[in-house]
This record gives structure tokens, sequence and C-alpha cells, in this order.
């Protein structure tokens, strides 16, 4: 039962590692605190199956991988995949991001050779380039990176929505101020959500045939 917590052990810090990530950001993905991570990584306990499949998940290996020795000489090789991985979605992420600008600009351009008795209108493409970039970025976050930075991204989407919506009213002359009221309890329902504790499985342990002595 030591070897196999021994080996769950290492398997779980070498990953981790490569992956750049801390024990406090490996807890959050999977809802257990970081001095769970502590002692699973110190071979005190180990995950149950389920928690084991999540981790496995997270690093983009099979539940074999967690509980099979490795040599170390792999890790500069695992590093240099997962940061041009990483690398890979920070662009895709990125450029996702400027494409919604491209549109708005295409929008304003187009917006610009239509007569209007305004010309704020034209900015409002723009505008509402801000929710739709925070769209684009929760998408992606929540498929690549760090799931609680979810809800900085929710907030910073209702603001912007907020603020769309106020700009927009404001070339007939309607001052819609008030919109902003909708923001402070739905603010507080984003900071009460991102404080929510998820109920944690019971851990098992997994026992371990003793090998028979072929001598006996």
């Amino acid at each position: 039962m030591d070897e196999i917590k021994s080996v769950i052990a290492k398997n779980i810090t070498q990953l981790r590692l490569a992956k750049g990530m801390t024990q406090i950001d490996l807890a959050g993905e999977l809802n257990y605190s970081d001095k769970a991570v502590s002692k699973w990584e110190r071979g005190e306990s180990i995950p149950d199956v389920t928690v084991l499949i999540h981790i496995a998940d997270i690093f983009g290996v099979n539940l074999d991988y967690l509980v099979t020795p490795h040599k170390d000489v792999d890790d500069s090789g695992m590093k240099l995949r997962d940061l041009n991985r990483k690398k890979n979605h920070l662009f895709i992420t990125g450029m996702s991001i400027l494409l919604v600008w491209l549109i708005a600009t295409i929008a304003f351009v187009v917006l610009d050779m239509v007569p209007f008795e305004t010309n704020m209108l034209h900015a409002l493409s723009f505008l509402y380039a801000l929710p739709v970039s925070m769209i684009v970025w929760l998408v992606f976050n929540s498929v690549w990176f760090n799931r609680r930075r979810n809800y900085i991204i929710i907030s910073l989407l209702m603001w912007t929505i907020l603020i769309s919506l106020h700009v927009s009213f404001l070339p007939f002359g309607l001052n819609f101020w008030i919109l902003y009221t909708l923001g402070i309890p739905g603010q507080i329902i984003i900071l009460l959500w991102s404080r929510l504790k998820y109920p944690h499985q019971k851990k098992i342990n997994i026992p371990l045939r003793k090998q028979k002595n072929p001598q006996n």
C-alpha cells in the first residue's frame, strides 16, 4: 500500500510541476483543499478513484499513468510539450478575441457609410464588442484555463452589458442610469457563488494483494 501511495504521490507532483500549477491551483480544479493535495503528494493518503480519474483528465493522461512508476527523464519533454500547448491555447484565445474586435471595426466602417443623425451610434459596435469579448474569454477559460477565474470574467461580463445598455439609450435622450442598480445584487450573487463549497467524496483505500512466495 505504501508503494502505490508513493508512486501516485510522485506522479501527481511531477505532472503538477510540469504543467506549472501550484497545489492551490490543482485543489481549485478538484474542489479540494490544498492541504488534501499536499497529503497526496507526501504519500500520506491517496484520492479515491473518481478523483484520480479527474486528475488524469486535468493532466491529459490515463488512470494507468498515475499508478505506474515512471522515470524522471521524461520531465523536460513533458514540460516543453505542456508549455507549447499552453502557448497555443493563449494564442487561440487572443486571436478569437481579436476577431471580435475585427468584426466590430468592420461594423463601424459600414455604419460610417450610412447617414445617421448622430455619430454616437458608430461607437456602439466597439461598445458591444466588450461583452462579446468577455463571452469568448469565458468559453475558452472554462475549457483550457483556471475555472476559478470565471467568476471575475462573469462579473466583467455583467458590468459591460449594463454599460452597453446604458450608453445605447443616450443617443435617444434617455439616461437609464438606474440599470447599474441591477449590478449590485448581481455582483453579490456572483461573490456568494464563488464561495460555494462542494462536498467531497470520502476517500477509499485501494488494497494491494500480497504476492505469493513461490518457495512457500
